[in-house]
């Protein structure tokens, strides 16, 4: 069923009656001029197609702004499932692989026993609490066997981890200089 001239007519009268609030939302809703626009060109287009679906009488600023809002959402999900990329290639990882193979330095930059020197080199009083709880204790535990208070055990794992670190990256520094 189409729209009579007279229903065109009456409904391009309303729409031009709440154009500014129509293209105010519309701005809300994208948050750019230029996609405010657009969407407002095909909120108005909606209407004027389906003009006899229209009841007279019935709030036709709320009819607008449901159409707007849904044209709305239907383009946000379009685009969202366009910049969707689904991988649907097999897992064929050694193709082409050939018979190369490259070292990985990565390994052998920082050896186990480079780190257990720098852990070696604290303090007692940081690195006992320290190893105790890379062993798998819990803080707790490892103030009641050094018989210290809780607090004092954490702020010494935390300050071997910092002390550590800035020896780590003292020798890595070094180790840049010289390369």
């Amino acid at each position: 069923m189409t729209a009579t001239k007279q229903q065109q007519k009456d409904i391009q009268d309303l729409l031009s009656t709440i154009t500014n609030s129509l293209r105010a939302f519309s701005l809300k809703l994208t948050g750019n001029m230029n996609d405010a626009e657009d969407l407002y060109q095909d909120t108005a287009l909606r209407i004027m197609t389906n003009a006899e679906k229209y009841n007279p009488g019935t709030n036709f600023k709320a009819w607008a702004v449901t159409i707007m809002r849904n044209i709305f959402i239907n383009n946000y999900r379009k685009k969202v499932r366009r910049n969707l990329i689904i991988d649907q290639t097999p897992n064929n990882y050694y193709i082409n692989s050939g018979n190369k193979t490259v070292l990985n330095d990565g390994e052998s930059e920082v050896t186990f026993n480079e780190l257990q020197e720098l852990v070696d080199r604290l303090p007692d009083d940081f690195r006992v609490p320290f190893l105790m709880a890379y062993q798998g204790y819990k803080y707790d535990e490892i103030a009641e066997q050094l018989g210290s208070p809780l607090g004092t055990i954490k702020s010494r794992i935390f300050f071997a981890r910092k002390k550590l670190q800035k020896m780590y990256e003292e020798i890595m520094r070094e180790r840049s200089s010289v390369a």
